[in-house]
């Protein structure tokens, strides 16, 4: 199963991705977890302590690697480059495992953005599309309000995108951003999952203003969850009873619905 979660920053898309890979590992899947966020934060969602996120190598600051794969210096613009270099041991070689997951870290390129033409750009989008495409682990990538790390190609392989939107207008209106990119580059299954809800006026007010879009799940506001990110504990070891079981619901419909491991 290959997942993507997007959603606007601060709606939690960080901990209902670290939920899914780690409550998915305790299922016993093999699960990578790919933290595509310039702000990246999915190490401390799942847990991981302060000294084993110092063990992170972010794949976007290997130069020396990205130089001798793309065949043109990193950070070379106007540079001839291969656009399709070798990145089938990378996460081998930078996956950092915890609690059965396996996280890779791609960080940003610096001076590009969505689109870049440059080597690291290249690296990573191969990245992508290897993890997405090629490889057979569960796959949960975290990612930034939008589908810049998706190419048309690898949107193919990407099974389901979830949207994590709460209660507010900034939050629809990102939702209502990421289906139309999302529909844009082909991917066929895009289902919300509505968080922090705190009463039926929420989730109603969502429901009213996402109308036609599927409703995958709905996350109650959990104080816990913001102890865990104060704290530097797991999402799933804060998380109450009534959080964990619409989680376990989220996995439970994917799975019903044919989306079970591959």
């Amino acid at each position: 199963m290959k997942i993507a979660v997007t959603g606007k920053g601060g709606a939690g898309k960080s901990t209902i991705a670290a939920a899914l890979a780690l409550m998915m590992a305790e299922d016993g899947e093999r699960v990578l977890a790919l933290d595509a966020d310039p702000d990246s934060n999915l190490a401390a969602a799942l847990g991981m302590p302060a000294g084993e996120r110092s063990r992170i190598l972010t794949i976007a600051r290997q130069k020396e690697l990205i130089g001798e794969r793309t065949g043109a210096a990193a950070g070379g613009y106007g540079q001839v480059f291969k656009l399709n270099p070798d990145v089938s041991d990378v996460a081998e070689r930078f996956g950092i495992p915890h609690r059965g997951v396996c996280l890779v870290v791609l960080g940003a390129v610096k001076g590009g953005g969505a689109g870049c033409a440059c080597p690291e750009s290249a690296f990573l989008g191969s990245l992508v599309g290897e993890l997405v495409l090629r490889r057979g682990e569960t796959l949960i990538m975290d990612m930034e309000a939008g589908v810049e790390h998706l190419g048309r190609a690898t949107a193919r392989g990407v099974d389901v995108m979830l949207v994590v939107v709460e209660p507010g207008a900034r939050a629809v209106d990102s939702a209502r951003r990421i289906a139309s990119m999302a529909r844009e580059i082909g991917i066929a299954d895009l289902r919300l999952v509505f968080n922090r809800v705190r009463s039926k006026r929420d989730e109603d007010y969502l429901r009213n203003e996402l109308a036609g879009m599927e409703v995958l799940g709905v996350l109650p506001f959990a104080e816990g969850l913001l102890d865990a990110d104060r704290d530097g504990i797991a999402v799933t070891d804060a998380m109450d009873e009534r959080f964990r079981r619409e989680m376990a619901k989220i996995i439970e419909v994917l799975r019903r619905a044919g989306k079970g491991p591959l």
